[in-house]
């Protein structure tokens, strides 16, 4: 299959993606011998390390305005705490064919309905129990004039955890030479009509992923004026409600900065629903608000990444702006973290000792008439592009 390479890293790097090299990065033996971890670094001190197991994101070392680094993002030291974690906790993988929740598990689809496997109660999560998550793609190192990148490839192919078609999947992970900026640019296509809604689910702390609780971090998600509601299983009811006036309104900044208001913990014991509690919802980007499906193409809010939320650590004095082409984000606030999750050099992380702001389409679409279809079609590709740029306040 072809994918043109200036779909995948942009149209001014498609010279750069001609030359592709195989591996030649440097492997980390205590991560696994037989899967390597690529390891992309930048003039300024920014690093990320890449794992072939989930595409996932190990690593990110980001300095603070005294240049001292710390690795913003949990995750797991072997490879066999990620095959093996219980509950699954997704640090930094790649999720899907379809991202967050589908209710019962089910779903029609012109006229032919699908079981998927059940994996959060009733209800399936992140593409089932091997979804994406849990495969070991390609992967290949590619060096280019003002960036280091490394694309994986998977092919999940008819059936796979119930959903109907092959579907092909490129994620590229871009690090700029000379800026703290990292692209995460996901492609896919498929040979049959399926539901497709691939996220990043990389779990951030800007104070270090041993530092503690993220309740101290302040958060602005711009334009995010509507949410959708959810069940007591986190499943969406159908409605796009206002966030004015309550817990979810995450919009305001301070007038000279334009930096983020509100702290995480500041409201999170407002937010309704049966324990953990916590934030766990997804947010209507843009202010698009109950018009999201009308003004959503091809899954994109927008063909170029607009800027949807930004984090800031009071404490260190990272800040993050996140920009994307979807149109939801989901913050998870980390409330399923009990302790027994044993992350990278044995640290113990508990409730809300990260959070998640995963761009994607809404959760359930495929069975919500109202939320943006997520159904790709064989002469469509779906694109997802996902910004992270890093910054001291």
């Amino acid at each position: 299959m072809k994918v043109l390479a200036g779909v995948l890293l942009g149209s001014s790097m498609a010279l750069a993606a001609l030359t592709f090299l195989r591996l030649r990065s440097k492997r980390d033996q205590s991560w696994h011998s037989g899967l390597p971890v690529f390891k992309l670094k930048n003039t300024n001190g920014m690093e990320v390390h890449i794992s072939v197991f989930g595409a996932a994101i190990l690593k990110v070392l980001v300095p603070d305005k005294t240049g001292s680094r710390a690795d913003v993002v949990l995750g797991y030291g072997t490879v066999e705490a990620y095959e093996r974690a219980s509950p699954c906790t997704y640090f930094g993988v790649v999720v899907g064919r379809v991202a967050n929740r589908i209710a019962n598990a089910r779903f029609t689809l012109d006229g032919t309905e699908y079981a998927l496997l059940a994996n959060d109660g009733p209800n399936s999560l992140h593409g089932g129990l091997k979804g994406l998550h849990k495969r070991v793609w390609e992967g290949r190192l590619i060096h280019g004039k003002d960036f280091e990148a490394v694309q994986l490839h998977y092919t999940s192919p008819e059936g796979e955890e119930g959903f109907p078609g092959t579907l092909h999947v490129y994620v590229t992970y871009r690090l700029s030479r000379d800026a703290n900026e990292l692209t995460t640019s996901i492609v896919a296509t498929t040979d049959e009509a399926t539901p497709v809604n691939i996220a990043q689910h990389s779990y951030f702390n800007l104070g270090g992923h041993s530092s503690g609780s993220i309740l101290g971090h302040k958060l602005r998600l711009h334009g995010a004026d509507h949410y959708t509601p959810v069940s007591t299983a986190l499943v969406p009811t159908g409605e796009i409600a206002p966030v004015a006036g309550t817990p979810f309104d995450f919009t305001a900044a301070e007038p000279e900065t334009s930096l983020p208001v509100h702290s995480i913990g500041s409201r999170i014991e407002q937010v309704p629903g049966a324990a953990p509690g916590g934030y766990d919802h997804n947010f209507v980007l843009f202010g698009m608000g109950p018009q999201a499906r009308i003004l959503t193409k091809n899954g994109m809010a927008s063909e170029k990444p607009k800027l949807a939320a930004t984090l800031v650590d009071p404490v260190s004095g990272r800040a993050m702006d996140l920009f994307t082409t979807a149109p939801g984000v989901q913050f998870y606030s980390g409330n399923f973290l009990d302790g027994t999750s044993v992350g990278k050099g044995g640290v113990k992380y508990g409730k809300h000792a990260g959070l998640c702001l995963e761009t994607q389409g809404f959760p359930n679409a495929i069975n919500e008439p109202a939320f943006p279809s997520v159904v790709l079609q064989p002469q469509e590709t779906y694109h997802h592009e996902i910004v992270y740029r890093f910054y001291n306040v």
